[in-house]
């Protein structure tokens, strides 16, 4: 496919025939902005490609993708990309010709820093994600798990669920991943099964050589310290654990572990570390779209 710029647009209607809205035919991706300066565009953009080879979805050129975030806006922005197969095909047949679409929105922001400096609650999901190395990885837009995962709790405090595996394997929480230090080593739940990978994480585990590993929920009972975080919310120290009926199962007390691997995350995102007075809030250096 030859891509043309009527094929990008900002948010409008989607098409009722649209294959992203009727099957989940598709990925996205959303990124920080910092004035008109996407973070970690890299890495956003291989993992775009990564999934668009897999599910067979042409990408459009680079440099129509790096105009996109000079167009989001001064501040601190969101940006969220949607691409699609586009319209077409005949029930889950693909379209012989496929015409892709890419939406695009940007919107402002403001990260929960409360939760960088007091920790969060979060709690286990009863909901099993299923097996599928297919997909493992992608940020596809068939979110149901997540969906339902996150309907398990209403309560305000508990600000993030942990999803397990149908085989009761640790995954990740429902939008954000997870780490945490076992007798001093720092470890991850390897997603080649199921899961996202996301670009903050991937980034830590290069810069810190955090292992991937297969690991049971009991895990965390074992874990001097827990983390949850993304690449648009930056890093949440866990301070309790739930059941999944909302039984404390761990508490944490916040300290310099925590607060050394939030500056380390922090550190790719150009957020600052709470208590550090040296900490600004602008853009790491080398942070561009090109």
């Amino acid at each position: 496919m030859s891509w043309q710029a009527e094929h990008i647009v900002a948010d409008e209607g989607v098409p009722f025939d649209d294959r992203g809205l009727s099957y989940g035919d598709g990925l996205f991706e959303t990124i920080l902005v910092r004035d008109a300066r996407p973070v970690l565009w890299d890495a956003h953009l291989a993992r775009l490609s990564r999934g668009a080879e897999r599910l067979g979805i042409a990408v459009p050129p680079r440099s129509m993708l790096d105009a996109l975030p000079r167009q989001a806006g001064e501040g601190l922005r969101v940006l969220k990309l949607m691409l699609t197969r586009g319209s077409g095909g005949r029930g889950y047949q693909l379209p012989e010709s496929p015409k892709p679409r890419l939406r695009w929105h940007a919107s402002p922001f403001a990260p929960a820093r409360t939760r960088w400096a007091e920790g969060v609650r979060v709690r286990h999901c009863e909901l099993a994600l299923g097996i599928q190395p297919r997909l493992a990885g992608l940020k596809h837009l068939n979110r149901l798990e997540n969906v339902m995962a996150r309907a398990e709790w209403q309560n305000p405090e508990v600000a993030e669920g942990l999803l397990c595996d149908s085989q009761g394997r640790l995954v990740e929480a429902t939008c954000m991943n997870l780490v945490w230090q076992r007798d001093g080593c720092l470890e991850t739940p390897e997603l080649s099964r199921c899961g996202v990978a996301g670009t903050l994480r991937d980034a830590l585990c290069q810069r810190l050589g955090i292992r991937e590993v297969d690991a049971c929920p009991e895990v965390l009972e074992q874990a001097e310290a827990v983390w949850i975080g993304n690449s648009v919310q930056g890093i949440w120290p866990v301070c309790q654990l739930d059941d999944t009926q909302g039984r404390a199962l761990m508490h944490w007390r916040l300290d310099g572990r925590h607060r050394a691997l939030q500056a380390e995350g922090h550190a790719l995102l150009g957020y600052p570390v709470p208590g550090d007075s040296a900490a600004s809030d602008h853009p790491p250096h080398g942070d561009s779209p090109t």
